[in-house]
């Protein structure tokens, strides 16, 4: 990695442990197995534990912004979840690598996961989101000569991006906000 991928890292890290001051976090190096592919270099996995900002565990990529940025400004992703498990660290993992790979999302795209989010899921996809849960000091992350934008990655049904097809994300999100669902409930119903 270069050395604005490396400075970009450790912004991204000394912003995400700003945020969370009084959690507990953990830079995870991801280290792919054979049937995985190539994640951006040197990528971090940060591993945010329950504090005062919350009792979920917080997910967060450091590295895709050095991957694939544009003139200085590129994405991140956060996801939370009501557990710490390798498996959400995996995940971090598989997006940066599908946004690395040629498929860079963005706000409001959505990808599959190719299996259920936790054994017995119905939430089989992810959708690109602004992190509602963190709000904006945590998505607008300045680094040296420009920023990321850290995203939310919401577990999602396939009829839920089904409805999102048809209807729009902004349905879709208002959708969710009438169901009241917890986005970090791995077995809620879907609200489509």
């Amino acid at each position: 990695m270069n050395n604005g991928g490396q400075s970009a890292v450790k912004a991204v890290e000394s912003h995400v442990r700003a945020f969370f001051e009084g959690h507990s976090v953990e830079a995870v190096i991801h280290e792919p197995g054979p049937e995985r592919g190539e994640v951006p270099p040197d990528l971090r996995v940060l591993v945010v534990g329950p504090g005062p900002r919350g009792d979920g565990w917080a997910y967060v990529t450091a590295g895709c912004w050095a991957a694939t940025e544009k003139d200085g400004h590129g994405l991140e992703f956060v996801m939370t979840a009501q557990v710490r498990d390798q498996r959400f660290i995996d995940l971090m993992a598989m997006i940066a690598h599908y946004h690395r790979g040629g498929h860079r999302l963005d706000l409001e795209h959505s990808l599959p996961i190719g299996e259920p989010w936790v054994p017995g899921s119905t939430c089989d996809h992810l959708l690109i989101s602004l992190p509602h849960l963190h709000g904006p000091d945590l998505e607008h992350c300045p680094l040296p000569g420009g920023h990321a934008r850290i995203l939310w990655t919401l577990p999602v049904t396939a009829a839920e991006i089904e409805f999102r097809r048809r209807q729009g994300h902004e349905a879709l999100e208002q959708l969710f906000d009438d169901a009241e669902i917890v986005p970090t409930d791995p077995f809620r119903t879907s609200a489509v």
